[in-house]
Order: structure tokens, then C-alpha cells, then sequence
């Protein structure tokens, strides 16, 4: 915090005004691309399972792959934690290189590891790095894509975990290839690939400013004044001395703040995200880290060819982020939310009666999942646009990182080790049952959501939720 004066700005206002520019889109590429490794990191993880059991270096069993899924999302509470709360302290820029180097030393690094032991914890230190990332760059794309894209875009960027995941899908295809590397050899370069595409990402993220509302708020108002006159010259706006202003007295923001917001302030809010992101966590942990062991125990379907498997379900995946945001800005975030919860939690109910009754083939489980994982995609990212845009900007990255943080730990860290124990059992009645019990938990967020949701869409994030550092 550079002073406590009070300041009169129009930040917030200049944002907004603007158009979908390159500098857009240069932000959400640089940014975004978060989501694709974690897309990557996950699909190589649940398509190589079978990889991992057969390697006679670490020789996992279905418990062990559960245990190495949780492992990275145990990482990435505790990084989302740690960042979260820096971020919000230092600023989104300063942390990105921290988070993206740690995912790029402790990826490369499980492609070395020499047991059980060691893989767990090189996959916990890479989930650290995705979920530091998750609260500092949803916090800066929230602050820079204007209102009335913001929606859309959050949705699409959280969406592109999914073309991260067909990327390990065909990855996997190359990889675990007996006829062209052999198994140790091929689950160990699939952790290499993740690497490499995050040095790119190191490039691109020189041309991406300091959140001009993070400046703001921190009292560097002639700062963000300077990054705001570059942003529109690039966008070919010029200076309007007529748009509303705020005024402001900077403070750097404590955890009493913290809770305050989030207990006393923002009550409700607090319970309806809490139950959107452990729902949505436990709904798609559960099912997508043990694909490839479903596919291959009960379908019958090898370890080279689960790749081909993963693709029309990160298809739908992506697609229903891609297809459906526009409506969240358009008819509301409350119907929104509600309609995909409800229609994700009634499908999967469905698909796990036809999974128990053993109608199904390879081919046509893969179409039921990626038929319910179409609006699914969509819900879940829609939990992570409801923490990030309904408490105040000051807590924004801490908020993200929490709601991730506790929803995860109540949702996704179980979701596997559960899934792992009923896939263990072999029987088909077991894993259905906790298919339905996933189903359940999104038919509580949709009544949730349709009930308490806050209306967000195409309102400035200062009006959703007024600063703390606000004055009258």
C-alpha cells in the first residue's frame, strides 16, 4: 500500500466502456491457457491409470491412482490458499511467473518419479501451481474483460480446461503406445508435455498489464491511469471526462475483512457458492479421474485407446461452456446456473441407471457422459464466476481461492478415494449408486441457485459488490 488518501477514479468506468479488442483477446490467451494445463494435467492422469498399475517401477493399484488424483487436489487447495492471499497483497502480474513455474518445475519432475511416494507429491506441488494460477488470473480477467462480456468469457476460459483435455487425450494416444514406446517410458513423457507448452506461456504473459482495478484499489491511481491510457490506445478509445468516478480510500485489506465480507456481509452468498463449487467438485472429480478405469473395467477398453475415449466427452465438455455462456449474460445467472445444475444432476441419474442395468457399450457410455457433462461444464464454471465476481474486489483472489479451496476439499478430494474404493468392489450396482450420489449433490446446487443466486450479468463488478475501501 503506497498511501490511505482518498482518490476520485473513473477506472472502473473506462473498463467498461470498451469493446472486445486484441488486447482481449492477447489477455484471455495469455491467461486462460491456466485452464488448458490443467485440462492436460488431469486427462493425462485418469487416461495413463492403467499405464501406472502396469509400470513395474510404481505398480499403483486403484487405490493408488485415488490417492495420486487427490494428492494434486489437495496441491491445489493449499497453493490456491497461499497465492490467493498474495495475490490479493502483491498483484495479479507479480505472482503469475511464482505459480506457472512451480506447475512447470513439479510436472517435469513427476515424469522422474521412482515410487508412489515421490509421484504424490511431485502431483500435489503441480496441483499447488494450477491453484495458485486459478486465484490470481480468474481475478485479473474478471477485472479487465468489460461487463457485458464477462460472463461469456469466464465461462469459455474456464470451458478450455477441455481442450487441455483433448490434447492429453491424443497425447495419450502417442504415449502409451506399446508399438512406439514402451510403458515406463510412455506415462513418463506424457508429464513432459505439460512443460514444454508452459514455457510458451512464460512469453506471452510479458504483454499482460497489472490489473488496472488492483492499482486502483492499492492507491496507485496514476499507475493505473498510465496502463488504462496504453489499453485504449490499443483499442482506439479516447479519453471521456464525463464517466462516472468512484471515490475511494485505499487500505490494504486483513483477514478480519476476510471474514467480515464472507459471514457478516455476504452471508448468503457465501452458502450459495460454498454449495455450487463442493457439488460441481465432487460431480466431476469423482467421475473424470476414474474414466479410464471404468472404461477398461468394465468395457473391456486398453490403455492406448482411452485417448479416443476422452475425446467426445472433452468435446461436450467444451461445448457446452462455448454454446451456452452467451445466456448467462443474456437471460441471467440465477436461471442459468439453476437449468444446468438440475439438467446435469437429472442426466447423470439416467446414465448410472443404464450403467447398473449393463445396457451400455464403450460407445454409447461415452455419449451419455458426454451428453451430461455438456451442461455440467457449464454449471461448474459458472461456480467459479459466482466466487469471483460476488464479494468485494479488495478479497476477490482470497475469495476465489477459498470457496475453491473448501468447495474442493468437501467435493473433490473425497470424490476420487470414494470412486476408487467402489470401482475396487467390481460391482456395477456400487459405482452407480455414487453416480446418483453426484447427481444428488447438483440437484441441491440447482434449488440453491434458483432460490439465492445473485444477479451479476452485465453489471460493473463495483455494483455487484461495492469496494470496501468505498466511500459515500
Amino acid at each position: 500500500m503506497t498511501g490511505s488518501d482518498a482518490i476520485s477514479t473513473d477506472v472502473p468506468a473506462r473498463l467498461d466502456r470498451l469493446r472486445w479488442s486484441a488486447f482481449h483477446t492477447r489477455v484471455v490467451l495469455a491467461l486462460g491457457i491456466t485452464w488448458v494445463l490443467d485440462g492436460l494435467e488431469v486427462t493425462i492422469t485418469g487416461a495413463i491409470a492403467g499405464a501406472l498399475k502396469a509400470s513395474p517401477v510404481l505398480r499403483l493399484s486403484d487405490a493408488g491412482v485415488g490417492l495420486a488424483a487427490s494428492a494434486y487436489l489437495a496441491g491445489a487447495v493449499g497453493g490456491a490458499l497461499l497465492f490467493g492471499w498474495l495475490t490479493d497483497r502483491h498483484g495479479r502480474k507479480r505472482l503469475f511467473n511464482v505459480t506457472l513455474g512451480l506447475y512447470l518445475a513439479a510436472t517435469a519432475l513427476t515424469a522422474l518419479s521412482p515410487n508412489l511416494a515421490v509421484f504424490a507429491l511431485m502431483r500435489a506441488l503441480t496441483g499447488a501451481g494450477i491453484g495458485g494460477e486459478y486465484a490470481a488470473i480468474n481475478s485479473a480477467i474478471q477485472e479487465l474483460v468489460p461487463a457485458r462480456y464477462r460472463g461469456h468469457t469466464d465461462l469459455v476460459v474456464n470451458g478450455s480446461f477441455w481442450i487441455g483435455a483433448a490434447l492429453g487425450a491424443l497425447a495419450s494416444i502417442v504415449v502409451l503406445d506399446p508399438h512406439l514406446l514402451p510403458v515406463e517410458l510412455g506415462w513418463r513423457c506424457a508429464f513432459g508435455i505439460g512443460a514444454v507448452l508452459g514455457l510458451g506461456i512464460l512469453w506471452l504473459r510479458r504483454y499482460v498489464p497489472e490489473s488496472p482495478r488492483w492499482l486502483m484499489l492499492h492507491g496507485r491511481a496514476d499507475e493505473a491511469g498510465r496502463v488504462l491510457d496504453a489499453i485504449e490506445r490499443e483499442c482506439g478509445v479516447t479519453a471521456d471526462p464525463a464517466l462516472p468516478r468512484l471515490r475511494l480510500r485505499p487500505r490494504a485489506p486483513r483477514w478480519a475483512d476476510v471474514a467480515r465480507a464472507l459471514l457478516r456481509d455476504y452471508p448468503r452468498r457465501t452458502a450459495v457458492t460454498l454449495v455450487l463449487m463442493a457439488a460441481q467438485a465432487f460431480f466431476y472429480n469423482a467421475i473424470f479421474f476414474t474414466y479410464a478405469l471404468v472404461l477398461g473395467r468394465y468395457y473391456g477398453v486398453p490403455n492406448e485407446r482411452i485417448g479416443l475415449f476422452l475425446l467426445p466427452f472433452a468435446a461436450g465438455n467444451f461445448l457446452g461452456p462455448l454454446l451456452l455462456g452467451r445466456a448467462f449474460d443474456r437471460l441471467g445467472r440465477r436461471p442459468m446456473i439453476a437449468t444446468t445444475y438440475a439438467l446435469s444432476g437429472l442426466l447423470l441419474v439416467l446414465t448410472a441407471w443404464l450403467f447398473a442395468r449393463g445396457v451400455l457399450d464403450a460407445a454409447t457410455q461415452t455419449l451419455a457422459w458426454s451428453v451430461v457433462f455438456f451442461f455440467a461444464s457449464a454449471a461448474a464454471s459458472s461456480a467459479y464466476l459466482t466466487a469471483s465476481e460476488s464479494f468485494p474486489l479488495e478479497l476477490r483472489a482470497i475469495a476465489i481461492a477459498l470457496f475453491y479451496a473448501v468447495g474442493t476439499a468437501l467435493g473433490g478430494v473425497v470424490g476420487p478415494l470414494l470412486f476408487g474404493v467402489l470401482l475396487g468392489s467390481g460391482e456395477r450396482d456400487a459405482v452407480a449408486w455414487g453416480y446418483v450420489g453426484g447427481a444428488a449433490l447438483m440437484l441441491l446446487a440447482a434449488a440453491v441457485a434458483a432460490r439465492w443466486g445473485v444477479r451479476a450479468e452485465r453489471l460493473p463488478l463495483e455494483s455487484v459488490a461495492a469496494p470496501l475501501s468505498r466511500e459515500p
